[in-house]
């Protein structure tokens, strides 16, 4: 027998994951990729506990969630219940493709306040699809019995009857089942992030419709008009970052005469804009003390030098998102 298991890489999926092992059922690892939250945990986790991994890419589908939950917000823009009823109805949807008789995933009750209640983990098995086929083998004992265990497929008394927020039972788990190495808790989703989420937003509500991409993580962000968001790097790492991951119709801008950052142009861009973007790059320069200084624009129509005035950097904190 073969089962699924919605795996992060953090110990709770990884311990699920072994515990149905235990009782002789393969196990495949499905990790669920979008732009806010990558697989690499993922992908060590499971390579430490030799357990295959196929990663899926719900770019699409998921955006369409996060732009509009159903049973909204988590912690900023994180949209935990219909998150998880989505992940777990794309492994539904992979049951038969895999050869597998049912879901696994190494939710614990009560961990999290939201999306780990009993009433929300029964609206998500609900929502999902999945019903009785997904089985949560940390918190079994604490919940309804599933088709897995009904019909003798799991052995029910082998799973755990954790709950709540204490990791002490799981690392007393992981030293029984001979799990040495994973990963320290941490957040793993940049939509429970702050600044990441007010970005996000922003992106949402502008006008102007820019793909989501790397580049939103990083840098200072500036909407400097409803068309118009301009990206300033923070150090050297960021500004090569910037500019690797500039596209065609981006527009560049860097200092030519002292340090300071690469800045981004995206979306429409006019003259008043560009003239602006120039005057937040020199700002985040060295310049300060000078009364202008040259900033060189990279674009589309080629190479230009722009004469901006240096201002002081708050002046600018009205456009930063």
């Amino acid at each position: 027998m073969k089962a699924l298991c919605v795996f992060s890489g953090g110990l709770d999926s990884m311990l699920a994951a072994e515990l149905i092992r235990t009782q002789g059922i393969d196990v495949l690892g499905l990790f669920f990729e979008t732009p806010f939250f990558s697989p690499k945990k993922a992908k060590k986790s499971a390579q430490s506990m030799g357990l295959p991994l196929k990663v899926v890419n719900i770019t699409g589908r998921h955006l369409e969630v996060v732009k509009s939950p159903k049973h909204g917000y988590g912690g900023n823009m994180n949209p935990c219940i219909d998150c998880h009823a989505l992940m777990f109805r794309i492994a539904g949807e992979l049951l038969k493709e895999e050869g597998a008789a049912f879901v696994l995933t190494g939710e614990v009750l009560g961990q999290r306040p939201m999306s780990q209640n009993k009433k929300s983990l029964s609206l998500i098995a609900s929502e999902s699809g999945l019903e009785g086929l997904l089985i949560r083998p940390l918190s079994a004992k604490h919940l309804k019995v599933t088709v897995p265990e009904a019909k003798g497929w799991v052995k029910g008394d082998l799973l755990m009857n954790f709950e709540g927020r204490s990791r002490k039972p799981q690392i007393e788990l992981a030293k029984r089942l001979g799990i040495q190495k994973y990963p320290s808790p941490a957040g793993g989703c940049l939509l429970t992030e702050k600044v990441f989420s007010r970005r996000l937003k922003d992106l949402f509500t502008s006008k102007e419709e820019i793909e989501i991409r790397e580049i939103v993580k990083l840098g200072r962000h500036f909407r400097t008009a409803p068309h118009t968001k301009v990206v300033v790097g923070r150090n050297r790492r960021e500004n090569e970052q910037v500019l690797s991951l500039s596209g065609y119709q981006d527009v560049i801008l860097e200092s030519t005469s002292v340090p300071g950052p690469t800045a981004l142009v995206l979306g429409k861009l006019s003259d008043p804009s560009l003239e602006l973007a120039a005057e937040i790059t020199a700002a985040y320069s060295d310049a300060a003390g000078f009364e202008s200084t040259d900033i060189r624009v990279v674009g589309t129509s080629g190479e230009r030098i722009l004469v901006a005035m240096v201002r002081d950097k708050e002046g600018f904190r009205r456009y930063m998102i």
